[in-house]
């Protein structure tokens, strides 16, 4: 199986289906995830894709385009679902959300070391009718 259909089988299943078993196989030891909020290992993003997963049931995600440059690849992804579950203290809306991004990851052999993800979480938000955080935000 090349990388690009590792990695798409890998994101789909865990972001898509919440079955994280073929992403934890792609990932190496010291896997790091980066973001404008900070750095995370793979037990703080496996939470991540569970809280989502629990608030929006239905979630599937779309990877939308797959360039790859050696040992570097880019993705750009496309996430929707129903809001179901308590997300952010906000009960269940019922809204449909779309969000959009972008991730850049770094190999080392075959094992993903790191990744870089860019989205704005004002997408999800607006889409949740959230206009602040705090009590009331539904």
């Amino acid at each position: 199986m090349s990388r690009q259909q590792t990695i798409l089988e890998a994101w789909n299943r865990a972001w898509g289906d919440g079955d994280l078993t073929a992403f934890e196989q792609l990932l190496s030891a010291d896997y790091t995830r980066r973001s404008k909020s900070g750095a995370e290992d793979y037990v703080s993003l496996r939470k991540t894709i569970e809280t989502m997963h629990a608030a929006f049931p239905d979630l599937t995600t779309e990877i939308l385009h797959f360039v790859e440059e050696g040992q570097s690849v880019a993705i750009h992804w496309q996430t929707q679902g129903t809001h179901q579950g308590e997300f952010m203290d906000v009960p269940p809306t019922g809204r449909a959300i779309t969000v959009t991004g972008a991730s850049f990851l770094r190999f080392q052999d075959e094992f993903l070391a790191e990744e870089w993800v860019i989205w704005d979480p004002r997408e999800l938000l607006s889409a949740l009718g959230i206009w602040h955080l705090g009590p009331g935000n539904a």
